[in-house]
């Protein structure tokens, strides 16, 4: 992959535990169920952390073949799913000789 590089996956992952560790904590300190904000939290992080690798492959797909990846960018912050299946259509398309 292109986009890849050891210094932007360590730093996803120190993002990740800096991340963690202050939910961690944060929640500790609340009277309210810990364990219903702590997973919620747990999935919202999780679900960032997927979207971001989702769209840096969707980066490496681009520039491999030759199109732009920023035209994409705002319908897969609204649908991701949806806008994901379309990219992958629109690369395997036929080019025209």
């Amino acid at each position: 992959m292109y986009v890849w590089s050891k210094r932007l996956v360590i730093g996803v992952l120190a993002a990740f535990v800096l991340v963690l560790a202050v939910f961690s904590t944060e929640g500790q300190m609340a009277e309210e169920s810990v364990l219903k904000m702590h997973t919620t939290r747990w999935i919202t992080l999780n679900y960032i952390g997927l979207m971001l690798w989702v769209f840096v492959w969707m980066i490496d797909q681009t520039r491999m073949r030759g199109k732009n990846v920023w035209v994409w960018l705002l319908p897969f912050l609204l649908a991701p799913l949806p806008t994901l299946m379309a990219l992958i259509l629109f690369l395997q398309r036929r080019v025209k000789a």
